[in-house]
């Protein structure tokens, strides 16, 4: 967080919840029923914004009014997996086949390709 985001949240902020990853979600103190006052979040950790979940994503956008409950973006379902973030750029990002850093080879393309040839 920054030292401005510190002073606003502190001088301006009211927390209102927080989710199952230590992310805490903050709006205004002035902010009245129906108003569509600053909300904003203050992550655990690196700000990463597909760490939010997706019950607070709406709440953060205006997308539903009520704060989520407490255990919001927690799976619900037993087949849905645990929140994994963003891996652009790790060792466990995802490479097609072909991918240089997957040893650079694709298949042959089939009979219906012809690639552009300049003339």
């Amino acid at each position: 967080m920054t030292l401005g985001t510190r002073l606003f949240t502190w001088l301006r902020g009211r927390e209102v919840g927080s989710d199952h990853l230590g992310n805490r979600y903050y709006m205004e103190r002035k902010a009245g029923p129906g108003d569509r006052s600053r909300r904003w979040v203050v992550y655990n950790g690196a700000a990463e914004a597909t760490r939010v979940p997706p019950e607070w994503h709406a709440w953060l956008h205006h997308t539903v009014a009520a704060v989520p409950a407490a255990g919001a973006g927690q799976p619900h379902r037993a087949w849905q997996k645990e929140h994994l973030p963003n891996q652009t750029g790790t060792e466990t990002a995802y490479r097609p086949p072909g991918h240089v850093l997957q040893g650079g080879r694709r298949a042959r393309a089939t009979g219906d390709y012809e690639p552009w040839r300049p003339n």
